[in-house]
């Protein structure tokens, strides 16, 4: 009769989490991440999991991101056939972010075969659209601060984390026959007075405390996304070259808009036009323009009207047709098109237009997993591949700090030293291993709390762990 806790992604990389809490006989699955980055982490995702999937009777989001709930429909296709709970929201972009997952899996598979460039006869996608509505259609929604019983073990309580739209905090309750311990799963953890999203809430009460270290080691930039942005943008606007901003779709997509209209109206860059390239950002943008006046967002900072996320002249591209022709379009204008890294989808199309003419600018808003192309243009690479082709990086490089949807180094610190009650130990997860150790050294040097960094495959017995 035990309680425990084991890591089968999310831990020492900062993508794939998956993390399960067993109790007796019941379990529950903590997000169903996809790994992304190096090779040798995507190829992870090829795997079966290193969990018994069709004994796992319950599974939880804390949010939509892919990184987090990216592998589901393909451990729904494994045999998963419990329900999936998450926010309202969640559900929401859960249907807009999985479907377009399998989308761009879809596409660049078969365009993969088309050009013959993939060492796969044939290339396949990870899952397909049929495999993400199935999954789909498991999910059911909780509402923030409502405590729902899974089973005779194991209770579940989610709370507004301020990353993205719908991300929570999740406190679990379990109880074995002999033993009871709660374990809050931070998920991804908001800024602070940022706009669109509120601020964290404070950790639950918990014995132990699962929490993300993306930026365990360090701070944001304080400098203003305008301050960072008016001469670079300035400068390319009036060479008539074009910006493309490569953005994650849901939340940095929002942000960068609201900011890039509040500086055209103030009049601290030209006014050009603005186009979203990406149908996921375009459903997303829907999507928190009916959240905007309930408490996953706050509203204070926008506007008012039905166009309050855009700023003048933006122009929506959602059919492929549309994204060709948007392709031909010379400059000046801004292109903002997902994936945030760089790892696939329209984006890469743009780039290798953009990137070989020097009056062109990309601008990085995110931040960059190792092994992705995005990674490779932080660390100095001239060239980089896309589509089987070496392409040459001529165009001016930017990248921009402070717009992260992660809190820093002082946040995450900021956000633990909230909690009413102090955990009995802190997993530190979701990090590279740099990042995560150097925060755990944070923790334990600052708020004098025990702190463990574990490794894929790790497993705790959290009744030994926290005694009684």
């Amino acid at each position: 009769m035990t309680i425990s806790l084991s890591f089968h992604g999310g831990a020492g990389t900062v993508t794939g989490s998956r993390h399960l809490l067993e109790a007796d006989d019941s379990s529950v699955l903590i997000d169903a991440g996809m790994f992304q980055g190096l090779k040798e982490l995507r190829l992870l995702n090829w795997e079966n999991p290193t969990f018994d999937v069709a004994s796992l009777d319950h599974l939880l989001l804390t949010h939509g991101h892919i990184d987090h709930a990216g592998y589901l429909p393909r451990l729904v296709k494994l045999g998963y056939r419990g329900l999936v709970h998450c926010t309202p929201a969640t559900v929401e972009l859960a249907q807009i972010l999985l479907l377009d997952s399998a989308k761009i899996q879809e596409e660049d598979a078969r365009y993969a075969n088309k050009k013959k460039f993939s060492k796969h006869r044939p290339a396949l996608p990870l899952y397909t659209s049929e495999d993400a509505q199935a999954a789909l259609a498991r999910l059911r929604a909780v509402s923030y601060d409502t405590p729902i019983d899974l089973d005779r073990n194991l209770q579940a309580r989610f709370v507004n984390a301020g990353h993205i739209l719908g991300s929570a905090h999740i406190q679990v309750r379990a109880r074995s026959a002999t033993s009871e311990r709660t374990v809050v799963f931070s998920g991804d953890i908001g800024r602070y007075d940022m706009p669109l999203h509120p601020d964290p809430s404070p950790p639950p009460s918990t014995d132990f405390l699962v929490m993300e270290s993306t930026y365990g080691n360090r701070d944001h930039d304080p400098t203003p996304f305008i301050e960072q942005m008016r001469q670079p943008l300035t400068d390319v606007i009036h060479r008539g070259g074009t910006v493309l901003f490569p953005s994650f779709a849901v939340a940095r997509a929002q942000l960068v808009t609201l900011l890039l209209r509040e500086a055209m109206e103030n009049g601290d860059i030209p006014a050009v036009p603005i186009h979203i390239d990406s149908p996921m950002a375009i459903n997303t943008t829907n999507l928190y323009s009916k959240y905007l006046d309930e408490e996953n967002l706050d509203a204070e900072l926008v506007g008012e009207g039905k166009d309050r996320l855009f700023p003048h002249d933006v122009q929506f591209h959602r059919s492929v047709e549309e994204s060709i022709e948007l392709n031909k379009m010379q400059g000046p204008r801004i292109i903002i098109s997902s994936s945030g890294m760089l790892t696939g989808g329209r984006v890469l199309h743009h780039l290798k237009r953009l990137l070989p003419d020097r009056k062109n600018l990309v601008v990085l808003v995110g931040y960059q997993a190792p092994g992705t192309r995005g990674r490779a243009m932080l660390e100095g690479a001239r060239r980089i591949k896309m589509h089987g082709q070496m392409i040459p990086i001529e165009a001016e490089f930017l990248s921009v700090q402070g717009l992260s949807a992660h809190a820093d180094r002082k946040g995450l610190l900021r956000w633990l030293a909230s909690a009413e009650k102090p955990p009995k130990a802190v997993f530190v997860v979701h990090g590279e291993p740099e990042a995560s150790q150097a925060l755990a050294a944070s923790i334990e040097k600052e708020l004098s709390l025990r702190t463990i960094a574990p490794r894929l495959g790790d497993s705790f017995d959290l009744v030994d762990l926290g005694g009684g």
